[in-house]
């Protein structure tokens, strides 16, 4: 009983530290990406937080699970009662968190404005490729789509009274991007997984339920991966490749494609919401049960050997 509640403990700390501190770093980049574009409307804080927790909220389902297996496989905790109160813990903390942030949508908080990034003939061009184009902003970055003066390698000076219905749309702001191809990726199917958990909690509770009880079921099945090496580091490590994939596994499964491709082959025999929760569901099956197996088989051949 005293396993558990340390267990139960290790996982709520975990939970909450990466969900504080991805909601902060992920405010930070969604600010500084709504500065970049010059905006002409003012943005509200909560809007952006809510954002930022939603994509936190994805990813703290991911590394608090592998985090927490990591400990019950160093401290040698009963796997089935692991699994269990990490499910209750994760889907409790998920469902939690999504119905505040639901509601909050609705309240009116005060809107915030982008700071000027510079005066009358601010001029954007990339810092790095000089023979690239090149538009000076006249009246600055106050009115983004006013006149201004575009300078292309070659070509002479070009001159737009108005860019509010033009057909060109020349990058706002010349920030250069130098995050590495896979952090990308990562970057792009937190968001992708916290768009499906949102729009399940849309869709209901029990929509919501499903789904997010067989990805954690999944998620649990994998504390067989943390076992594999005498060295933590190495089974972590090991660990969020495997949570990687099902990240990337998630993604893929909830495409519009594959959405498509699942409707005309099953040919509506079942609801399409609940092909990806089935998929989920049989695969943590398996593993667990492949576990199970692997343990028995240990077991008796420890016994054989006395």
């Amino acid at each position: 009983m005293r396993n558990l509640a340390r267990l139960a403990l290790f996982f709520s700390l975990s939970f909450v530290l990466v969900f504080l501190a991805a909601t902060g770093f992920r405010y930070l980049t969604l600010r500084v990406d709504w500065i970049r574009v010059l905006p002409q409307k003012p943005e509200t804080f909560l809007t952006i937080l809510i954002n930022a927790a939603h994509w936190a909220l994805s990813l703290a389902m991911y590394l608090s699970v592998v985090i927490t297996l990591c400990y019950a496989a160093r401290n040698r905790c009963f796997a089935p009662v692991t699994v269990l109160c990490m499910m209750i813990l994760s889907i409790g903390f998920n469902f939690g968190v999504s119905f505040a942030l639901y509601h909050w949508r609705h309240v009116p908080p005060a809107q915030i404005t982008g700071r000027q990034l510079g005066e009358s003939g601010l001029i954007l061009s990339n810092s790095i490729n000089r023979n690239e184009t090149a538009v000076i902003l006249l009246n600055g970055s106050a009115q983004p789509l006013g006149p201004r003066v575009t300078a292309m390698p070659d070509r002479p000076l070009f001159f737009q009274e108005s860019t509010a219905n033009a057909q060109i749309n020349f990058p706002p702001i010349p920030f250069t991007d130098n995050s590495p191809w896979y952090i990308k990726n990562l970057a792009i199917d937190v968001r992708l997984n916290a768009q499906q958990l949102e729009q399940r909690f849309n869709e209901g509770i029990t929509p919501y339920l499903i789904y997010a009880g067989s990805l954690v079921f999944l998620l649990c099945s994998l504390g067989f991966i943390l076992e594999f090496s005498v060295w933590p580091l190495a089974n972590l490590f090991l660990g969020i490749l495997a949570f990687r994939g099902i990240l990337a596994a998630a993604g893929f499964f909830n495409s519009p494609e594959m959405q498509e491709l699942f409707s005309t082959f099953l040919k509506n025999m079942i609801p399409s919401s609940l092909v990806v929760p089935i998929i989920f569901a049989v695969l943590g099956l398996m593993v667990h049960l492949y576990t199970i197996l692997v343990y028995m088989a240990k077991k008796r051949g420890n016994h054989d050997e006395l």
